[in-house]
């Protein structure tokens, strides 16, 4: 038998066993159990793949710190004496991207990729929450899939011969906004220099850019495409045909739908105010 897969025996239910649940009834998952589970002998290789976890949320513009918590535990050694080690509170997404980061050669990360992949999908609230939300949150919302829409689709982009991704994410730009390029885009919305486009739109163009993000991500690994001409070619397609779509069902074109008062970051900054006021 492989070394690496001597235990074949792990199920879905293998993580929800070493789940936690702190005293806020938050869950989290012990990064030593989980580096256990996944069948990695050395703390030190297994914290290289949290590293390139950890890069991977921040790439993804989203706070490491919420998704990876340091903490420090106190273990007991012979004749009596203790240990200090290092250790993470992991949320569901940190050990979705640890997944992500592991060795593809052992089986039980395949296995943990599908079940924190599906696991998270299914943490994502429903239709009639969605429906309750302000639009301000529905922004927050679609914001956040939008990241890690944008996460996924740069390692396929990637994995397919993508280099220059400013270039390959404007040819999807250009296909859904009627040849605009992401500084087009920025300029009819008056934003200053390096301002996010993706900050400064409503819920409904953050999921009309959300869905030509998925499908482009479907599209490379379905057509199996191995080159960025290709690549950019296809990006352009996905974005051209969802903006014909909305135009044959009668919606408004991405670039007449408008820009929101404050952009999301100015929202996150009164949000903190208004917190440390209370």
């Amino acid at each position: 038998m492989n070394e690496l897969d001597k235990k074949e025996n792990y199920t879905n239910q293998t993580f929800e066993d070493i789940k936690h649940i702190d005293e806020n009834g938050i869950e989290y998952w012990d990064a030593r159990e989980l580096q256990s589970v996944l069948n990695y002998k050395e703390w030190r290789k297994f914290e290289n793949v949290i590293n390139k976890a950890k890069k991977s949320c921040e790439n993804s513009e989203i706070t490491v710190i919420e998704h990876f918590v340091d903490i420090d535990k106190t273990i007991k050694m012979p004749k009596g004496a203790t240990k200090n080690i290092r250790d993470y509170k992991l949320t569901r997404y940190a050990c979705y991207l640890i997944a992500q980061n592991g060795d593809t050669r052992k089986k039980v990360i395949a296995l943990a990729q599908t079940y924190f992949a599906i696991q998270t999908r299914k943490q994502e609230i429903s239709e009639k929450e969605y429906s309750s939300l302000t639009e301000d949150e529905k922004r927050f919302y679609q914001r956040n899939l939008t990241k890690k829409g944008n996460y996924s689709l740069n390692q396929t982009a990637k994995n397919v011969g993508v280099k220059n991704f400013d270039k390959f994410h404007n040819f999807g730009y250009k296909g859904l906004y009627n040849g605009e390029t992401a500084d087009d885009i920025a300029k009819r919305k008056g934003l200053r220099y390096r301002e996010d486009i993706l900050d400064n739109m409503g819920s409904d163009e953050l999921i009309a850019n959300l869905f030509r993000i998925s499908q482009t991500e479907q599209k490379l690994k379905r057509d199996n495409i191995q080159s960025e001409k290709e690549a950019n070619k296809a990006h352009y397609e996905v974005g051209f045909k969802i903006r014909k779509t909305i135009k044959e069902l009668g919606g408004t074109m991405p670039e007449d739908l408008p820009t929101p008062k404050k952009s999301l970051k100015q929202l996150e900054k009164e949000n903190k105010k208004s917190l440390k006021k209370k």
